[in-house]
């Protein structure tokens, strides 16, 4: 969601933010895509949910057309206004404009455990989900291997004793994923207009598995929901 700042201490690393859907939300330093300042009225993109702004990152503007005396011929000013070669891209209170993030499978599956590790809010769009479950059971694959690995060397399948390494690594990992994961897929219902409270289903054996797996193969819903607009890469 597009909005404006109206307010950021940044001693105190807070601030408030009117979205494009007039609501108030509040933001903190560690809200920030990139730690930049945010003077009062700088245009902003970011992922509201409960009353909160996440992932806030400043907006390149247009740049306004200089006003032209009407004494003097308007093509020195054009001249003026147009870029020269090798300028740097469009900047908005001294700060490039943000680019694009990769929407790669590998690149959803490095923000799901990196920077939306505590993330249950905004929406994470099919091919994220499905990106992320991918490399996630890819990990999974080469843990379990080192394990594996490591109790042949030790001999550990040679006794009665349990696989210490494979079953430790195996567990460490599902522990380590566990908050990134859920993440993921309260982020997916909120992309169908589903509260994420249906995460719950997943606690009823065998049926709930079932039931966020059609969840997940459902498409993106194509419009701005409470949740946030529509995640990029997705056509409208």
């Amino acid at each position: 969601m597009r909005g404006e700042v109206l307010h950021y201490d940044e001693d105190q690393g807070f601030g408030f933010i009117t979205g494009a859907d007039g609501s108030r939300y509040t933001f903190t330093r560690e809200n920030l895509r990139r730690q930049t300042a945010m003077p009062k009225g700088t245009a902003v993109e970011f992922q509201p949910g409960g009353g909160q702004a996440r992932d806030v990152f400043a907006i390149a503007a247009q740049p306004a057309s200089p006003a032209v005396d009407p004494g003097t011929s308007a093509a020195p000013a054009q001249a003026s206004s147009a870029p020269a070669s090798g300028a740097s891209p469009a900047q908005h209170f001294g700060r490039t404009a943000e680019p694009a993030e990769p929407t790669d499978l590998w690149s959803y599956f490095w923000r799901g455990v990196t920077q939306n590790y505590f993330n249950f809010a905004g929406r994470a769009r099919r091919k994220e989900y499905w990106g992320y479950c991918l490399f996630w059971t890819i990990a999974l694959l080469v843990i379990v291997g080192i394990g594996v690995f490591a109790d042949f060397e030790m001999g550990n399948f040679d006794s009665a004793e349990m696989p210490a390494m494979t079953v430790g690594l195996f567990g460490l990992f599902l522990l380590a994923t566990f908050l990134p994961s859920l993440g993921m897929i309260v982020r997916r219902l909120h992309d169908l207009g589903l509260t994420g409270w249906l995460c719950l289903l997943i606690l009823i054996p065998t049926f709930g598995s079932l039931i966020i797996l059609v969840f997940a193969l459902i498409p993106t819903q194509g419009r701005e929901n409470q949740w946030g607009p529509v995640p990029a890469g997705v056509r409208v």
